[in-house]
């Protein structure tokens, strides 16, 4: 079984803010024509995070899970992933898979993020794995799915709505805010 966080394909720049009122994304729209956009965002969150190895990511998710989910099943691998926001149209992946151990019947969990966020915010890297961990608990997105994310990250929501406006921004011709060096 597989979840993702897709995003919507990247044909235009409405997409990415699809389902959000007319007026958050005219805003969003003005804001890129005017060139305003980039200082907006890095103002907001101005420096990004450490957390660049497979093995710090673990840790990190780990923590995280251990603060909001520690009845919940164990994690047996948590990477940075190169080929899932272009292959997968996905931003972050959980899939379990069972598997046949001998006489038992053994349950893999494995959380998937794209390497897009080895070079973000905490912000939003905090936001994705959330939303990955929450899939531990509730498969499908809904109300009880959003209700765990925002217990988990009391700002789920609005970090969503920020990662997706730079996603726009991205997706517009405008250049990494957060990168190595």
């Amino acid at each position: 079984m597989e979840c993702s966080l897709s995003m919507l394909p990247a044909v235009n720049k409405a997409n990415y803010l699809a389902g959000y009122p007319v007026v958050m994304v005219e805003q969003v729209q003005r804001l890129i024509e005017q060139d305003r956009l980039a200082r907006v965002l890095l103002h907001k969150y101005p420096g990004m995070h450490t957390v660049r190895t497979d093995k710090t990511l673990y840790e990190y998710v780990m923590k995280i899970k251990e603060m909001h989910l520690r009845n919940a099943g164990q994690l047996d691998k948590v990477v940075f992933d190169a080929k899932l926001h272009v292959v997968r149209n996905a931003l972050g992946m959980h899939s379990s898979k069972s598997m046949v151990q001998g006489a038992r019947l053994r349950n893999r969990c494995e959380i998937r993020i794209s390497s897009l966020f080895r070079w973000m915010p905490l912000d939003f890297l905090r936001m994705i794995v959330v939303h990955e961990l929450a899939h531990i608990r509730e498969r499908e997105h809904g109300k009880s799915f959003y209700q765990l994310c925002s217990h988990m990250e009391p700002a789920y929501h609005q970090l969503e709505f920020d990662l997706r406006v730079y996603l726009t921004y991205l997706e517009t011709g405008g250049l990494p805010l957060w990168k190595a060096g």
